[in-house]
């Protein structure tokens, strides 16, 4: 029986320290968000949220330069965390504004004009554009932990064009998030605590092989 060695063990303990540390500090920054999720019904409380959705943005691209700094060789997952969280604090609180804004006007809008004559024309386009605006936030947060000092039209340009032209990696970070959330809707406990980061690095994983060569990263 072959043995494990030490570097296998060095390694399954940087990944496990990497998904722990990384879900205690995305919780922690998004603990509006979280609570909201929990303590409400989204039906009725579904402004808060869009507004927690977009403070939370800051910490899902300090997530992404964790996971970058962690691919680089750093140790550290706290460092790497908020040396993000405070170059990119700003910027991706807009990226995290602007795309849930879009998607809550769609989703509003779908719910709205559904009942309507005009609604089976209009909802999916409604929904496209919904789709779009989550993908295009995702790429651009992503982005962002590649090359802070992107220019914030160019870096919004950029991802909305790579949300569409590499869709089969849209799709996958979709569907993790899809996933993600039915895994929050069943056990929020272990969404929080384990699966978060999990789908934050298959999103990041995806976004930075679609952004390949359209950004110049920065050195961790």
């Amino acid at each position: 029986m072959r043995r494990i060695t030490h570097g296998m063990y060095d390694t399954l303990f940087r990944a496990a320290h990497l998904i722990l540390v990384t879900n205690a500090l995305v919780a922690f920054a998004s603990a509006p968000l979280i609570a909201l999720l929990v303590t409400t019904d989204p039906s009725l409380s579904w402004p808060l949220i869009a507004a927690a959705a977009a403070l939370a943005a800051p910490a899902v691209t300090a997530a992404f330069g964790a996971f970058r700094a962690h691919r680089e060789g750093e140790r550290s997952v706290v460092r790497p965390f908020l040396r993000t969280l405070r170059s990119t604090g700003v910027r991706a609180l807009a990226v995290g504004a602007a795309a849930a804004g879009i998607v809550t006007v769609a989703a509003v809008d779908v719910v709205v004009l559904m009942p309507t004559p005009a609604g089976a024309l209009v909802a999916p386009v409604l929904v496209v554009v919904a789709v779009l605006g989550a993908a295009t936030g995702a790429v651009a947060l992503a982005a962002l932990a590649e090359a802070p000092g992107t220019r914030f039209r160019r870096l919004v340009a950029t991802s909305a064009v790579v949300a569409v032209r590499r869709w089969p990696f849209t799709l996958a970070s979709l569907a993790a998030c899809v996933a993600q959330a039915g895994v929050f809707v069943a056990a929020p406990a272990l969404g929080v605590g384990l699966t978060a980061s999990a789908c934050l690095y298959v999103v990041w994983a995806g976004s930075r092989h679609s952004l390949a060569g359209l950004v110049q990263p920065v050195a961790a």
